[in-house]
């Protein structure tokens, strides 16, 4: 019989960026991983995370295990999910699972370990443990909060275009989307705000907007209040 003492916790996280396709035609979301270095399941890739601390709160110990593995420090971090199946582990182990949003420069400037590699969230291997099972519950729950909150602007820099707003919408989702639906949709939504700036290029100048920061990047609850 398993003792409570005999229970560990682990903190994890899915950790969510974009990055542009080798074609040039839009982007797709991609998460890091760690390679395990020793058993169970050496050599496979798994989610960043490490053991909760006994004098540490759950969102610190996220935070720190993602520091010490990816040199990450997410715009967005929420908590996903424990994860507890009896049969997850060798040894009896219940992980808490964060899910995190870091913009694409972010990404690109971290100093992650040498054993951190990004992939394509879309084709991923087997991973360790249950982490498959778990970074798709952590698609299916970004792909249902982008339709009602502001959660893609923790993929954009501070001013952003609407043509740029809706490659992330499209890669999240995974579909192509009309660009006058989506213009109108976002403009009646009261989220955005439009700036006298605008972003020249190849095509006609397009105008820079940036979200209106009243607005909640996402509703997390009694609990964030």
């Amino acid at each position: 019989m398993t003792r409570t003492s005999d229970i560990r916790v682990a903190v994890s996280t899915v950790i969510f960026s974009l990055r542009r396709l080798a074609s040039g035609d839009g982007a797709a979301v991609v998460l890091p991983l760690v390679k395990r270095t020793r058993d169970p399941f050496e050599g496979l890739w798994a989610l960043p995370g490490g053991w909760l601390g006994t004098d540490e709160n759950l969102d610190a110990a996220a935070a720190r295990t993602l520091a010490e593995t990816t040199g990450l420090a997410p715009s967005y971090l929420e908590q996903l999910y424990a994860f507890g199946a009896v049969d997850r582990s060798p040894s009896r182990v219940v992980s808490i699972v964060y899910w995190a949003l870091v913009r694409p420069d972010e990404a690109e400037a971290a100093h992650a370990q040498h054993n951190v590699a990004w992939f394509d969230a879309a084709s991923l291997p087997t991973l360790a443990f249950d982490h498959n099972q778990i970074v798709d519950y952590a698609l299916w729950r970004l792909r249902n909060k982008v339709g009602y909150s502001r959660i893609a602007h923790g993929l954009l820099p501070a001013e952003f275009t609407l043509a740029e707003l809706r490659e992330v919408y499209e890669a999240i989702l995974g579909k192509r989307l009309d660009p006058a639906n989506f213009r109108r949709q976002v403009e009646n939504s009261a989220t955005l705000i439009p700036t006298d700036q605008f972003r020249t290029g190849s095509h006609r100048p397009a105008r820079l907007y940036r979200y209106d920061h009243e607005v909640e990047l996402a509703d997390r609850g009694p609990l964030s209040r």
